[in-house]
């Protein structure tokens, strides 16, 4: 993410309202989706979990932080070996892992359809391919891994029935594709939207989306 790191006279640009600067990318613009038609019961668990990659993973947890019955949201490394689960190998492009962030919510509260809407509205955009806003490469793939065959189907239902209604303007590139591990980020990584909030990466790229998500969910908005 050697994109995430910019001077301090460019954070006072971006604070003054100028035009985003070669390299980085333009703020987080929103999409209204419908309600999954396909999601998943109540399970009477008080914590469910579920695994999201969407670009860098800072910016998908801010996200996933502020959604009213989630518990708790880890940065990590999903879709490659433990032995390669390290920042520095990830970013070679070249393990299998995408940055990925684990969920712990509570299914009481809020549902693992409203969890992929959120997703696909204002965590990312699922329709860039093996790289989202400033970052590139294949760890940075839209992905939604599940955990067992009810997160599959209700995902590749809901990806099935966005792509009908035609709300992007480009097909969904999200892959659907079972979670073989979990594998949690360095320490650096955790909560780092909220550490830096004046970091240019946040202001930028994932401060809009925490804000998207107020603006389009007040009902499942909820601040920390």
């Amino acid at each position: 993410m050697a994109a995430h790191f910019f001077a301090g006279s460019v954070l006072a640009l971006l604070l003054a309202g100028a035009s985003p600067l070669p390299g980085t990318a333009a703020p987080a613009q929103a999409v209204a989706l419908p309600d999954p038609a396909v999601d998943l019961p109540a399970s009477g668990k008080r914590i469910e979990r579920a695994v999201f990659a969407g670009g860098c993973f800072w910016g998908v947890e801010a996200v996933f932080e502020h959604v009213r019955g989630v518990r708790g949201a880890t940065a990590g490394y999903a879709g490659g070996s433990a032995f390669t689960a390290h920042y520095e190998k990830v970013e070679t492009g070249r393990t299998g892992h995408a940055e990925s962030v684990e969920v712990a919510y509570d299914p009481a509260q809020v549902s693992y359809g409203q969890l992929l809407k959120v997703f696909f509205s204002v965590a990312h955009d699922p329709t860039q391919v093996d790289r989202q806003g400033p970052d590139v490469g294949s760890q940075y793939r839209s992905v939604v891994f599940w955990r067992d065959e009810a997160q599959r189907d209700v995902a590749t239902a809901y990806i099935a029935q966005l792509d009908a209604a035609k709300v992007f303007a480009r097909p969904i590139a999200t892959q659907v594709a079972p979670l073989k591990g979990f594998h949690e980020a360095e320490g650096v990584h955790q909560d780092y939207a909220r550490h830096h909030p004046e970091d240019p990466y946040i202001v930028v790229n994932d401060a809009p989306k925490v804000a998207n998500l107020q603006a389009m969910f007040p009902a499942l908005y909820a601040p920390r």
